[in-house]
């Protein structure tokens, strides 16, 4: 089962975490004098004075806290009454954790980070992550902690550059500033961590070259430098680097081939150069990597031929090549298959396949993408359909129906299999329990949205996309409990209302119901769908007002209105009042900004 990059790089972090207290124990005991001979440490000491006027110098700068973390922080003994604060036996403070959500849960910090941490002589751990609006720079004073073991800033909201004297931490074993707003440039001065495992910069605005630092890290096992702006070649690593198991430099702006010296790493088990300006081929020492289990390569300028050497990455189980330019033909040494492979993305190349190569469709796979492979015939028969749960086929040329290969594969999650030649009944679809996602659009589907939008089988879908087909009918009533957030049936041949039970859909953020044949009038419950962000209601018969509780859908970004039958007055509040006036052109007597305004006559109803 695939892992999300997520969680295994809060996996690796935790276990680097857990490493450092290890390394802050061994610290603190020799800090307090000793107790070998495997006897129990001895409980902490009273809080030093100077470590608690410290603490509170930090506390000082926090303006609001809603994670709660610092209320605890009253009393004299910050050693065992304060949230996130460790000791050493002699009462030293050697750690301070503070870590919020990872989601939008709205746990955050707001304020600075306080020069006073740097008084922690003894600081060997600082975590403080997911705070979400810490803003300001790394203060100078903090360099002074020449203990600094662990330094996680992750996920907050920092800014400047990221000060050299980082690189002057003689003990710092992991440095993590993702999810900040740092800019400029690496210091090459961080070449200088020789003792560095860890190192985290993804998801800022750094640019400029990537220094040529490397060489010296030889301890390093995981490099985040993804989501940045970073330019110039992937960096070479010359040298050993025995443990190195983790390198992400995606979504940057890296150019040039993908260096030989890349592919010599023994222990390399996760590379992902994904979303660059990558151009060459795909170096057959690729097959070295004998303990590679992700390769992602999507969304750079890669040609030739996937190489033969692939077959020899026994341990590979992710592989994304898509949106490149690889050509034909596959490798016959792939006919065999790639043993541990449960996940594959090869969609958009220059690749002609016909029908899904067999050492895809033969083995148990968990999520299969090849849209835009120019494939042909039926949908598809998997073999060993079990695990299978996303699949990606569109954007080809696939025929006949869909039922017997839903049936088929009844752990189906996400479908997509829009844009083909498929031809069918929507009437009889039985779709599998707990898919969450399906989009069929640009089809010649034909028959109604029962069979789809019942209470029995809407539960779990979140996504339904049958735009640009032929399907007729009226709009199904929505029962409550649905989970549905797009909605796109727009571009068929669907008559009837808008049922008002539109307003069980609490949960919706996107609806097009546009170029159909639906009139009557707009439901005001529709205004009651406070997540919307998306909607399209365009070129129908749509009669009467634009109702007033349209008011409530401040998240919507795009609407439109244009080409049915609606009168009165715009919605006067944002967004409605500043979308362009082509979003409601063409209907009878619309009127209010963006529009001329009413005439405050009968036609508006007042």
């Amino acid at each position: 089962m695939q892992v999300p990059k997520r969680v295994a790089v809060l996996f690796l972090m935790h276990a680097v975490v857990v490493a450092s207290f290890g390394f802050a124990g061994a610290r603190a005991a020799e800090e307090g004098g000793g107790g070998g001979g495997g006897a129990a440490a001895a409980p902490p000491a009273g809080c030093v004075a100077a470590d608690r006027v410290a603490l509170l110098g930090f506390k000082a700068k926090i303006l609001k806290d809603t994670s709660g973390d610092l209320d605890s922080w009253t009393g004299t003994n910050c050693c065992e009454d304060w949230e996130g604060v460790q000791c050493g036996p002699s009462g030293r403070v050697t750690g301070l954790t503070l870590q919020g959500s990872v989601e939008d849960s709205g746990v955050y910090m707001r304020g600075t980070l306080s020069p006073s941490l740097g008084d922690l002589q003894f600081l060997e751990v600082l975590v403080i992550s997911g705070m979400k609006h810490i803003t300001g720079t790394i203060p100078d004073a903090l360099l002074k902690s020449t203990r600094l073991a662990q330094l996680i800033l992750d996920d907050n909201a920092l800014d400047g550059v990221i000060p050299p004297g980082l690189g002057q931490l003689p003990s710092l074993n992991a440095l993590s500033l993702m999810g900040n707003r740092f800019r400029g440039q690496i210091p090459p001065s961080l070449g200088n961590l020789r003792n560095v495992v860890q190192l985290n910069l993804a998801k800022n605005f750094l640019a400029g070259p990537i220094p040529p630092i490397f060489r010296n890290l030889q301890k390093l096992q995981f490099l985040d430098l993804s989501s940045n702006m970073l330019s110039g070649p992937v960096p070479e690593f010359s040298g050993p680097f025995p443990n190195f198991t983790n390198l992400d430099l995606s979504n940057n702006r890296l150019s040039g081939q993908i260096p030989i010296s890349l592919l010599t790493l023994p222990s390399l088990s996760m590379l992902s150069l994904s979303h660059n300006l990558l151009t060459g081929k795909i170096p057959d020492q690729i097959g070295n990597l004998k303990s590679l289990a992700q390769l992602q390569l999507a969304g750079n300028r890669i040609s030739g031929q996937i190489p033969a050497s692939f077959s020899k990455l026994t341990k590979l189980w992710s592989l994304n090549l898509s949106r490149n330019e690889l050509s034909n033909p596959l490798p016959d040494s792939l006919s065999k298959g790639i043993p541990s492979l449960s996940t594959v993305d090869l969609s958009y190349n220059d690749l002609a396949f016909g029908s899904i190569p067999g050492w895809i469709v033969n083995r148990p796979m968990y999520d299969v993408r090849l849209a835009g492979c120019k494939l042909r015939g039926n949908l598809p028969v998997f073999t060993q359909p079990d695990s299978l749960s996303n699949i990606d086929l569109s954007d080809n040329y696939l025929t006949g129906g869909i039922s017997s290969f839903l049936a088929n594969i009844p752990s189906l999650s996400d479908v997509k299999l829009g844009n083909n030649q498929l031809s069918f009944d929507l009437s009889g679809i039985k779709l599998p329990d707990g898919l969450h996602s399906l989009d069929l659009h640009s089809n010649r589907l034909t028959g109604s949205l029962f069979a789809i939008l019942s209470n029995k089988t809407s539960s779990s879908l979140e996504t339904i996309d049958v735009a640009n087909n032929q399907l007729s009918g009226t709009i199904p009533e929505f029962g409550e409990g649905s989970s549905l957030k797009v909605l796109n049936i727009g571009s068929n041949q669907i008559t009837g209302h808008i049922p008002a039970s539109i307003a069980n859909l609490v949960g919706l953020e996107r609806l097009d119901i546009s170029r159909n044949r639906i009139s009557g009038i707009i439901p005001p419950g529709l205004g009651q769908l406070g997540s919307l962000q998306w909607l399209d209601l365009s070129i129908n018969a749509l009669t009467g007002k634009i109702p007033s509780s349209f008011a409530g859908l401040g998240l919507v970004h795009h609407a439109n209105f244009r080409a049915n039958r609606l009168c009165g007055e715009i919605p006067q509040v944002r967004p409605f009042n500043i979308f362009p006036p082509v979003a409601y052109a063409h209907n009878l007597c619309l009127c209010g900004k963006p529009l001329p305004p009413c005439r405050r006559t009968s036609e508006t109803g007042q």
